[in-house]
Formats: C-alpha cells, sequence, structure tokens
C-alpha cells in the first residue's frame, strides 16, 4: 500500500485580525522565548558527552525542529493570508466573520462564527468557510432557511441572527 495521498484544495487565504494576531503571538513565543531556551539546554547537553545516549541532547534536538517547522509554516503563512478587518455594507447577509444563529424546528439554536482555516476551533463554535456548512451559509440572508447536519439526520434551520461584532451573538453566552 503507497503512501500517496490526493492534493487538497487549498484553503481561503483569510483571517480575522484576532486570528492573526494570535498567530503573531505564537510566532513570537517560539521563536524568541521557546527557541533560546531549548538552543540553550542542547547546548548544555552536548558538553556532557556521548550524544548517541544523551535523552537531554536528542529531544532538545527534536524539540529544535518541532519548533523550526511550525515557524517556517507560521511564516509563510502570515505572509499568503489576508486578514479582514472591515464589515461588509449589507450587514444582513452572510460573509466571512459573520456570526451566525441557526434556529431549527425544535426551537433548538445553533451559533457559529465563519473563520479561515487557521482559526477552526469547535469549543468556541468557530468553523471554517471552506466547510459544508460555511460554504452553504455564505450569501444568505438573515431569515434563510437551510438544511444542516444534526447527528446524523438532516434538518432544517432558519438563519436568526447575523452579527459581525468580535464577542458571539450565542444564546447560551
Amino acid at each position: 500500500m503507497g503512501r500517496y495521498r490526493p492534493p487538497v484544495a487549498r484553503s481561503a487565504p483569510y483571517i480575522t485580525p484576532e486570528g492573526a494576531r494570535a498567530l503573531r503571538e505564537e510566532l513570537h513565543q517560539l521563536w524568541k522565548v521557546e527557541r533560546p531556551v531549548v538552543t540553550a539546554a542542547v547546548h548544555e547537553a552536548a558538553k556532557n558527552g556521548d550524544r548517541s545516549e544523551n535523552g537531554d541532547y536528542i529531544y532538545g534536538k527534536k524539540r529544535l525542529r518541532e519548533i523550526d517547522r511550525r515557524v517556517r509554516y507560521l511564516s509563510k503563512r502570515l505572509d499568503e493570508l489576508t486578514v479582514v478587518d472591515r464589515q461588509p455594507e449589507d450587514r444582513d447577509r452572510i460573509y466571512f466573520g459573520a456570526w451566525v444563529t441557526l434556529e431549527d424546528v425544535h426551537g433548538n439554536q445553533h451559533c457559529f462564527r465563519l473563520v479561515g482555516a487557521d482559526e477552526i476551533d469547535p469549543a468556541q463554535h468557530k468553523i471554517s468557510i471552506d466547510s459544508p456548512l460555511g460554504r452553504q451559509l455564505l450569501g444568505r440572508r438573515l431569515d434563510d432557511e437551510i438544511s444542516m447536519a444534526i447527528k446524523g439526520a438532516t434538518a432544517l434551520c432558519l438563519i436568526s441572527a447575523v452579527s459581525y461584532s468580535t464577542k458571539s451573538t450565542s444564546p447560551t453566552e
């Protein structure tokens, strides 16, 4: 069995200002804070002699490779991304960065924010604009109906609220 994997479609190159700030903070933390500490630890471990059996040295070198890989990725990704920091003219229509509240036929409300691939976080109700639900929501208006898969079943949902604030419009928060 081969290791071939078909190419993945590139995600949309958009990010919210909060997401861009978080990526820059992670890059700074890795490059300016964590990497110098690990480099010093590897330097000290290298002084202990035989490196082939030196766990501190082996782990330190492995951690440096992980840090360098993530720093390279973040540097390239931040150059590619477009920060979307202005709100659209028509705020009743759903675009990138919108908080959307969906109401199903039972009256249950589901709140999501449409974000870029680098900010996806189900715990904070942030979904990608490239996800099936995200693509279905883009361009829709307040009071439009969409079909949504909930727990394996398809349900019709009504778009009951659209907001472009940085805070959630979720009724549970």
